[in-house]
């Protein structure tokens, strides 16, 4: 190679290294509908900086909270679009997908928030993550938001009786919509952005969710009575599209596993606490009254809900729901 042929050379060299130091950096987009403030909120965040700390001018991620990119109806499509690459609904939101989920809509299948991480973290659990990629879905971890409690805008909330009638917000999940008829409610389909203006002007008369919805969205302000009844759990499943998560470069994928992997454990970890100080928040703002159930009351529920375990056992699979139940153990 002679001297002109060497300084070419060199020349090429130096601008490659330099576009490639000035490549701009891979923007993903995470988006989710609740508020900054919740646990799935802060776990996003935590994504956000853990990603760019492991990823270092590799990766961008830009979070929008609030339903400020897609609201519910949306932002399924939007993932399997490639309009954004990652987003965190609940699991009641995965039926026309997989019916193995519906498992988590179950009322009073498990006993506490520990018994669903047990059963999340197990093999059967694990493999439901797995479970709808040949519909192009990658679940990549389970993000706890807590159990849920019932809310209405009347004075008695303990018993089935006290629902009879009464037209209640539920996710489009056909076990949700099956639990409130069991009991002779009204089940009306509404996103979660809706919720409180649909509380406050009447169009329902209740709904459920964690003590940290219900303070984040202030639905406590418009109810009268939230029963603790911790009858169902919302967790969600964070998804991106698998087949832009296999066609990603190893390093980065290995970095976004790891950063999930962390932020997922740090999410899940501040759940608990956060629903125990939203629930004390709630009591001490006076505007809507605690009930505590009795073990009769709950065995009330309990049994109204029998049909309801029945009706979905053959969809959801009996040995499936056989090993959440173990989870209680």
């Amino acid at each position: 190679m002679n001297l002109k042929s060497k300084i070419v050379f060199a020349a090429v060299v130096a601008a490659l290294s330099i576009g490639a130091a000035n490549a701009a950096p891979m923007v993903v987009k995470f988006s989710h509908v609740v508020a900054e403030g919740t646990p799935k909120g802060q776990a996003a965040l935590k994504f956000k900086e853990l990603a760019e700390k492991m990823l270092p001018g590799k990766v961008q991620v830009q979070v929008f909270p609030s339903s400020q990119l897609f609201g519910d109806a949306k932002e399924m499509e939007a993932v399997l679009l490639g309009d954004v690459q990652f987003i965190a609904p609940s699991l009641s939101k995965f039926s026309r997908y997989t019916k193995k989920l519906q498992v988590f809509d179950l009322p009073f299948l498990f006993d506490d928030i520990e018994a669903v991480d047990k059963f999340q973290h197990s093999a059967d659990g694990k493999a439901l993550l797995n479970s709808m990629t040949s519909k192009g879905i990658k679940g990549l971890g389970y993000w706890h938001n807590g159990m849920k409690q019932l809310s209405t805008d009347k004075d008695q909330l303990k018993r089935p009786d006290d629902v009879k009638g009464l037209k209640f917000r539920i996710q489009a999940s056909d076990v949700l919509e099956a639990q409130f008829r069991a009991v002779g409610s009204n089940p009306q389909k509404m996103a979660f952005s809706e919720v409180y203006q649909a509380l406050q002007t009447g169009v329902v008369d209740g709904q459920e969710n964690t003590w940290s919805n219900i303070y984040s969205q202030k639905f406590y302000e418009v109810q009268k009575t939230i029963a603790q009844t911790n009858h169902g759990v919302i967790d969600y499943m964070v998804i991106t599209n698998a087949k832009w998560w296999d066609g990603l470069p190893a390093d980065i994928r290995k970095g976004l596993e790891q950063a999930m992997d962390e932020a997922t454990a740090y999410g899940n970890g501040i759940a608990n606490e956060f629903n125990e100080r939203d629930r004390k928040r709630i009591l001490e703002a006076g505007k809507a009254k605690i009930q505590v159930l009795s073990k009769d009351d709950v065995g009330a529920w309990r049994k109204a809900m029998e049909p309801v375990w029945k009706k979905f056992e053959g969809e959801i699979g009996k040995e499936l729901i056989q090993s959440a139940l173990k989870a209680n153990k």
